[in-house]
């Protein structure tokens, strides 16, 4: 039994360590979801001119999106996931689409 708490610290030391190595990335992460499928989505409606269902389904991903919405007059894409939001907007036909502050 003492062998398994044994493994058992190692491996959530290893994990602690590992953790803090990628502590920059980790914060990150959850910023790269909305940011990924505004962008997208914005480029695969707007810029390449596909229908909404098959733009939905390309940038659904693993983990999934509280809110996608598309404004079509103004051409601007706004993404929510993980706790952050990220929106992008159709810049014309020759800069596609990019993300807004």
């Amino acid at each position: 039994m003492k062998r398994r708490y044994g493994v058992l610290s190692i491996a959530l030391l290893g994990m602690a360590i590992w953790a803090w190595f990628e502590r920059q990335a980790l914060v990150d992460f959850p910023g790269i979801l909305p940011a990924y499928s505004a962008k997208e989505y914005c480029s695969c409606r707007f810029v390449m001119g596909l229908d909404e269902g098959y733009c939905r389904g390309y940038v659904k991903q693993y983990l999934p999106l509280t809110r996608l919405e598309e404004h079509t007059d103004t051409r601007r894409v706004l993404a929510q996931g993980l706790g952050r939001q990220s929106q992008a907007a159709w810049q014309g036909p020759r800069e596609g689409c990019r993300l807004l502050p």
